[in-house]
C-alpha cells in the first residue's frame, strides 16, 4: 500500500509505477481539507463527529457513521463544501480497513514527512556538500535526528 496526498499526479504515477499496490490517501491531510472547509465557528460538534469517524477500524461501521454524519449536518448549508470533501475522498482515505489485520498507524504519511523535515534541518546545519556521498551520512546518521523514539512514538492517529 502506498499513502500519499490526493494529488492528481502524484496518484496517477503512483499508480502506474507501482502496479498491482492499493493506493490510499493520507488521513491527516484529508481531515485538515475537511476541517479547512467547514464554518470556524460553533463547529465542535462537527469537528468531533468527523475526527471520531476516522479512529473507527471497522469498514462497515465507518461507512455506517459516515451516512450518520452526512443525515445529521446535510441540511445545513454551511457544512455542503466539507461534507462534499468527506463523500468524494472517503473511501480512499479508508483503504487500509479492507486489509485483514491491517496496521492502524497506515493511515498517515506525517512520520515520512517528520523525519524528512529532520533530514532538511541538519542540511541547514551544514548548508553545503561537497558531492552527493558526502549527504549520506548526515541521511543515514542516527545522531542526525536527535531523539529517535520520538520519530518512532510519534502518534499518527
Amino acid at each position: 500500500m502506498v499513502i500519499s496526498d490526493s494529488h492528481k499526479g502524484l496518484v496517477r504515477t503512483i499508480k502506474e509505477s507501482f502496479t498491482n499496490v492499493s493506493w490510499q490517501r493520507c488521513q491527516a491531510h484529508f481531515i485538515r481539507n475537511i476541517l479547512e472547509r467547514s464554518p470556524k465557528k460553533n463547529t465542535e460538534e462537527f469537528r468531533a463527529d468527523v475526527k471520531a469517524l476516522f479512529k473507527i477500524k471497522d469498514i462497515k461501521l465507518a461507512r455506517k457513521v459516515k451516512d450518520e454524519i452526512f443525515n445529521k449536518y446535510e441540511k445545513d448549508k454551511r457544512y455542503e463544501a466539507s461534507l462534499k470533501i468527506l463523500d468524494e475522498g472517503f473511501e480512499d482515505s479508508i483503504c487500509y480497513l479492507s486489509i485483514r489485520n491491517s496496521h492502524s498507524r497506515l493511515k498517515t504519511t506525517n512520520c515520512l514527512e517528520r523525519l524528512n523535515q529532520e533530514i532538511r534541518r541538519g542540511e541547514k546545519v551544514i548548508r553545503i556538500f561537497s558531492n552527493e556521498d558526502s549527504a549520506i551520512p548526515l541521511i543515514s546518521s542516527p545522531s542526525a535526528f536527535g531523539d529517535q523514539s520520538s520519530l518512532i512514538s510519534m502518534r499518527t492517529s
